[in-house]
């Protein structure tokens, strides 16, 4: 086993994957990294499924079957994409039932054209689940207004849920209090509140975000700053009372998930946010890249155990010169959502055109 992915994960943190494709799973990486690179979970988005399907074959024949049998377009996409995470899933599963339930999951995203729609979310998450039949299988639900309110109703329903697209302490907030509602109103009726659930944080979106706005000491800064910030929130909340009733019912914490974590700056640390956010009772989930370096060159420093005051120090820095952090957060949370909305629309269109062309073939 690598000696630097077993160290990060002896640290109480999880190693997910932020990529899925049907080649990792044919060929047997996927299930080297679970061996080797102590790779937990596994994470998907309409912009790597669509990076899947543009750059291969992997999924022609599967689409032309998929295509005779009648499915159409999104339908299509959504068998292809429980097949490929359905198989991933059960590689988690030994994971998944030694944890009891805190580790070992995939991830599947609603359309990305529902954030704004919280009755049908609520309606195409309880059906891919059910479809899915894995219970270690989180549908992602966007962090907007409607995504949370979606959110709540799905975990009310028993559906696990990764709610996605989070870039601040208020956003997470948010998705907790959404949690414990959802798992408060299970006890009410007398349901089971073991319900899973992880609350996604992007943090490199911020440091692109306004690289250009600061100067060269102030870069790649924070991104780190708001995750810190948002971690000592997220301590402090298992740790409520509140938290706790919840707990002692037999819930399980909403983990809080690192994103966003490759880095988009040539200049910096291939691994710079994987070793800036060490930290218990988290997950990283990464992309192939960054995993590859972590496990090549990366050191797995000191967890984040110091005070708030460091982080509310560094976000200050960005405030004194011109840098609004709240509205910004609602900026990255809307482009991120447009993202990928462009993604999911030309993974549609891809899926059309293979469709076409193989009919056409015929």
């Amino acid at each position: 086993m690598n000696a630097n992915t077993k160290k990060l994960h002896n640290s109480d943190q999880s190693i997910w994957l932020d990529n899925i494709t049907r080649d990792l799973l044919d060929d047997g990486t996927l299930e080297r990294y679970i061996k080797d690179l102590s790779v937990t979970g596994l994470t998907s988005n309409p912009t790597i499924f669509e990076h899947a399907m543009s750059n291969g074959t992997a999924y022609d024949e599967a689409i032309k079957e998929l295509a005779a049998k009648g499915f159409k377009s999104e339908a299509l996409f959504f068998e292809l994409a429980l097949q490929d995470l359905t198989r991933a899933a059960d590689l988690f599963r030994p994971i998944f039932d030694a944890t009891k339930g805190v580790d070992g999951w995939v991830s599947l995203e609603v359309s990305p054209l529902l954030a704004n729609n919280t009755a049908i979310t609520v309606k195409v998450a309880a059906d891919l689940y059910m479809r899915a039949a894995r219970p270690n299988l989180f549908i992602k639900i966007p962090g907007t207004e409607a995504g949370i309110a979606a959110m709540e109703e799905s975990i009310f329903a028993g559906v696990p849920v990764n709610v996605t697209l989070l870039f601040s302490r208020d956003q997470y907030l948010a998705a907790a209090h959404a949690y414990m509602s959802g798992i408060q109103r299970r006890l009410d009726v007398g349901l089971d509140p073991k319900v899973g659930s992880v609350a996604s944080l992007f943090v490199s979106r911020w440091d692109a975000a306004v690289a250009k706005e600061t100067p060269l000491a102030l870069h790649n800064r924070l991104g780190i700053a708001v995750a810190m910030h948002t971690y000592h929130t997220y301590l402090e909340l298992l740790a409520s009372k509140n938290w706790r009733k919840l707990e002692d019912a037999g819930a399980h914490p909403q983990r809080l998930l690192w994103a966003s974590t490759g880095t988009k700056d040539p200049d910096a640390r291939d691994t710079l946010y994987v070793e800036a956010l060490v930290a218990p009772k988290t997950i990283n989930t990464m992309p192939e890249k960054t995993l590859l370096a972590f496990a090549d060159h990366g050191q797995a420093g000191s967890c984040l155990g110091f005070g708030d005051d460091v982080s509310e120090k560094v976000i200050e820095e960005f405030r004194n010169v011109s840098i609004d952090d709240t509205a910004l957060a609602a900026r990255l949370q809307h482009e991120g959502a447009e993202s990928f909305n462009k993604s999911w629309l030309a993974l549609i269109a891809k899926i059309e055109e293979k469709t076409a062309a193989m009919i056409k073939a015929q």
